[in-house]
């Protein structure tokens, strides 16, 4: 079998940190992430950390997920490594998850939701 194809553990991320953004929308109209602009919170911080140069290997990955099953809690994110969910309002709390968490290395224990 090729070395790619084997499990092992790695010492080290691909990215520094790798950002998913809850963008579900429910067809039924209930509470669920996309109903509070996520995809707009997604493109800003993706156009902030491309701006800051700090994407790529070795840095910040922001991406789209489906539903991350936390739609009451919502809007959400969740950062890994570390498994640091998320939740926030407008842009200055994602501006906050940005310069704290992700330039930072600390917790916004005010928008952290329980792991």
């Amino acid at each position: 079998m090729p070395d790619f194809c084997q499990f092992g553990v790695s010492t080290m991320s691909y990215y520094q940190h790798h950002v998913f953004f809850c963008t579900n929308l429910r067809e039924d109209g209930s509470q669920c992430c996309a109903q509070c602009d996520a995809r707009t919170m997604r493109d800003y911080l993706k156009r902030r950390t491309k701006d800051l140069g700090i994407t790529g290997p070795g840095g910040v990955r922001i991406n789209t997920a489906g539903c991350l099953d936390r739609c009451s809690e919502g809007p959400v994110i969740v950062i890994y490594p570390g498994d640091t969910w998320y939740t926030y309002v407008d842009k200055d709390d994602v501006e906050e998850i940005l310069t704290e968490h992700l330039l930072g290395g600390r917790i916004v224990d005010r928008l952290r939701l329980p792991g």
